[in-house]
């Protein structure tokens, strides 16, 4: 019997709620997508959630609910033995790690191409915010209008300003062109599966930059190995007719191909300065903490962390999320043999990613009652 629906409560635009649906779509599991109201979503759901109305947040058929997108794909991962997860030990390490690496790696280029682009963006991010809000509230356009002003605005905490605009630019064409370098041969990144790191992927390279407008028409001209990458993961089947040759599984022999360990090159430019001035700014907060009690909830962003990209000094918001998921490759590691471990530092090596294995926090992080703790 095929099980009942779950509603997935967010937004169209919401690039967690894009890594949800993808998983969703990809396990062929039945859901609806369902708008914020204010009668069953804020009396019943939003309670359940933590009291966060964050995106996105799903209810299943006995009431229960999980708020967050990777939340969700660890439940149906749990139940499904980890149908998403390579079995051998690098290519398990590279899955978590591009995991990290779509949710806060891409999150520059992300923001900004959302964000800043307003002539070509504004129209459709507006519509597409309110068909997922509830009907009948007089001013609603202004006051959708008034938060996108805000989010703008916001995207400064992520070192998305002015002065770097001309460096994200330039650096999401390089990352844009591994990207497509990786995909023009290969369906997904270890192969004919998606891993856990795929879906990781789409928070804003489909979310964002495979839907606005403006870095959508960069994708169609530039890079449509990519765009079909994000039409892929969005399919319940394969929808590979560039591949006929492939099957569903995962490279053999724990294989990395050089194109994915020349995207993660490209990506550590960025990514690895980034982590290890978040880990020192953290630590540093964590340390004017004192002995916090544990079960403390654990902010989104707590101070700011500084580093160097291509002689600019950038400054960002400390996320401890970050950390959350990347201990998940970095744990990877731990549990690796001597061997494998060798082998998986000559990759990191080559690709210049070895310091994100040390960049930890002082103090772990937790889940509970669909919040992030302090452990």
């Amino acid at each position: 019997m095929r099980q009942q629906a779950v509603n997935l409560y967010g937004m169209k635009v919401s690039g967690h709620q894009a890594r949800a649906r993808s998983y969703l779509i990809k396990a062929d599991i039945p859901f609806h997508e369902r708008a914020f109201d204010a009668g069953h979503y804020m009396k019943t759901v939003l309670p359940k959630a933590g009291g966060l109305r964050t995106m996105p947040t799903m209810e299943f058929p006995d009431g229960s609910v999980i708020r967050d997108s990777s939340a969700i794909i660890d439940h149906f991962e749990q139940q499904s033995g980890f149908t998403f997860s390579p079995t051998t030990p690098k290519q398990r390490f590279f899955s978590r790690l591009f995991d990290v690496i779509g949710a806060e790696g891409m999150l520059r280029p992300g923001m900004h191409y959302r964000w800043n682009f307003d002539e070509e963006n504004g129209a459709f991010l507006l519509s597409q915010t309110l068909m997922s809000l509830p009907k009948g509230i007089d001013g609603l356009e202004k006051i959708v209008e008034a938060e996108h002003g805000e989010m703008r605005n916001g995207t400064k905490k992520f070192g998305v300003n002015p002065d770097t605009y001309a460096l994200i630019e330039a650096m999401f064409a390089d990352q844009l062109a591994a990207y497509n370098a990786h995909f023009s041969e290969y369906p997904y990144l270890l192969g004919g599966r998606p891993c856990i790191g795929d879906f990781g992927l789409m928070i804003f390279l489909h979310a964002h930059l495979g839907r606005d407008p403006k870095p959508l028409s960069i994708m169609q001209k530039k890079a449509m190995a990519v765009l079909r990458y994000t039409e892929r993961m969005n399919q319940r089947d394969a929808d590979w007719v560039e591949f006929p040759d492939w099957e569903e599984t995962y490279l053999k022999n724990d294989e990395i191909p050089e194109t994915l360990l020349n995207l993660a090159r490209v990506m550590a430019e960025d990514f690895v300065p980034e982590t290890l001035a978040a880990a020192k700014a953290i630590n540093d907060w964590l340390a004017e903490q004192g002995d916090a009690a544990s079960g403390t909830f654990a902010e989104r962003g707590v101070g700011f962390g500084e580093f160097e990209l291509r002689g600019q000094t950038i400054s960002a918001m400390a996320q401890p999320y970050r950390f959350y998921r990347l201990k998940r490759a970095q744990d990877e590691y731990e549990t690796m043999g001597e061997q494998d471990k060798a082998d998986l530092r000559a990759l990191l090596d080559a690709c210049n990613m070895t310091p994100i294995l040390d960049a930890k926090l002082d103090r772990g992080i937790g889940w509970k009652d669909n919040r992030e703790i302090w452990l």
